[in-house]
């Protein structure tokens, strides 16, 4: 198998989007990335951000888009992501985040999966492909099963793909490679996040996920892309993306 592409989620830059987004987009474009998730257009038009996009050569390859839980409008929202996409041209719109809690209940597994199942079927309905990307609480077991399993079990790759956290899976205390093999064929994309010991974001081979094991794991898998994330800083936010393309180009992946 290939090796999977290199991007970045722009979220990992957001102190920087919030000032001047369409700057940011070619900051990260100099470094070298060729792939970009979204997490936000910060205010400019679907136009303005496309246009942008292709000067840079940059592509999309996915978007975090959130669902506006507790929101009566909640699924008229929905929609509006999905016009938002289609705009943007891409293919793969990703929920980033659902309050599910630290301990959660089978109760609170069946909402979970009964609203994912929900925005999948408007997503993909649109035709774009859905997908979910974890923290660390979907590991928690419930009724003898990991929530995520749960929820990858019940809803069908047709409607639904993981996006997994590998920093997230690690510190959830599960192997990263083994979840990986576990879905593979199921993981078009990856987050590469790395934490310390102490729980911390830190830059990629920093942390204490076992990168060897799980890269390997990406390549038999057929993982497309392999999006890096990070949320804190020991130095900037520009300095600790050009430090992780860095990482990734001395192995031979850029």
């Amino acid at each position: 198998m290939s090796k999977p592409q290199l991007g970045i989620q722009l979220y990992s830059v957001r102190d920087r989007s919030e000032k001047d987004f369409l700057g940011t987009i070619r900051e990260i474009a100099d470094i070298g990335y060729k792939n970009v998730e979204l997490a936000g257009l910060y205010g400019h038009s679907t136009t303005e951000v496309r246009k942008v996009l292709a000067d840079c050569g940059l592509n999309v390859t996915s978007a975090h888009m959130g669902l506006t839980i507790n929101d009566a409008a909640i699924w008229d929202n929905l929609k509006k992501s999905v016009e938002t996409a289609q705009e943007l041209g891409f293919k793969r719109f990703v929920v980033p985040y659902y309050p599910l809690g630290g301990n959660p209940t089978a109760e609170d597994v069946t909402k979970f999966i009964d609203t994912i199942e929900q925005a999948a079927d408007i997503v993909t309905a649109a035709g774009l492909e859905f997908g979910y990307h974890n923290h660390d609480f979907e590991f928690k077991p419930v009724e003898g099963k990991l929530v995520i399993d749960h929820l990858l079990e019940r809803v069908p790759a047709s409607k639904l793909f993981a996006e997994f956290d590998l920093g997230w899976v690690k510190v959830a205390g599960q192997d990263p490679a083994a979840y990986i093999n576990k879905y593979a064929g199921r993981l078009p994309l990856v987050h590469a996040k790395d934490f310390k010991a102490d729980g911390v974001d830190t830059e990629i081979g920093r942390g204490t996920v076992n990168w060897d094991s799980a890269l390997a794991a990406c390549e038999t898998a057929g993982v497309e892309y392999v999006i890096i994330e990070q949320e804190r800083y020991d130095v900037s936010s520009l300095e600790s993306a050009k430090l992780n393309f860095a990482w990734f180009k001395e192995r031979g992946w850029v």
